[in-house]
């Protein structure tokens, strides 16, 4: 196959996350013309796919310009290393497992210096989330605070857990994943996504126990 580098085209700013509707060849048929070198079928696989890699690396680092680098860097990956995908799982989730691992070795190295995701997508959830609920209804005793605050006072709960924990919530809340597919993705049990996420939730209350 040919190594000539990928160079994906701009890529979409964060909009509500939602799976990728597939039109057209199925992505096992891209994949196989892609290791041909077929470079059209490749481009095909990233249009189908990088709006969502895009978004759930900006809600774990709340950068643009790092998330396109990161999301380009996805994608020259994955093309490269097409010949070792062996289709035991999606391709999406193949390409999942290479940003996630791409975003946490970001993560680690920027620790010193980084700041906390955008959680704009989140907020909407959130006055939906039976676990989060109560920081904005009605009923809390303490509601005296604005949208804005609210917003900052997440974002802050979201920094204090561990970038994996992080990630189970954005992909759950934000991107709006089934268990299933985020055990996949990071290649551990369903039962672990659970006990993580359950874990994330309860941090997060406990962390904004003042708003409750």
């Amino acid at each position: 196959m040919a190594q000539e580098p990928i160079h994906p085209g701009s890529v979409p700013a964060p909009a509500p996350a939602s799976h990728p509707e597939q039109t057209g060849p199925p992505d096992e048929s891209l994949v196989e013309r892609a290791r041909q070198g077929d470079l059209e079928a490749f481009d095909l696989l990233m249009q189908r796919h990088q709006e969502r890699i895009y978004q759930v690396i900006y809600h774990m680092i709340s950068h643009h310009e790092d998330a396109r680098d990161l999301t380009q860097e996805t994608f020259i990956t994955a093309y490269h290393a097409l010949e070792r995908f062996r289709g035991d799982a999606a391709f999406g989730t193949w390409l999942y497992r290479i940003a996630v691992n791409k975003t946490l070795n970001f993560l680690e190295k920027k620790r010193p210096e980084r700041s906390g995701p955008s959680l704009n997508d989140l907020d909407a959830r959130a006055e939906h989330d039976p676990d989060l609920v109560a920081l904005i209804t009605e009923q809390t005793p303490r509601r005296d605070v604005s949208l804005a605050e609210l917003r900052q006072k997440l974002n802050e709960a979201m920094m204090k857990l561990s970038e994996k924990h992080r990630l189970v919530v954005v992909m759950h809340e934000v991107q709006g994943m089934p268990h299933e597919e985020i055990a996949r993705i990071l290649d551990c049990s369903v039962g672990t996504v659970r006990s993580r996420l359950f874990y994330a939730r309860q941090q997060l209350q406990a962390y904004l126990s003042d708003y409750l």
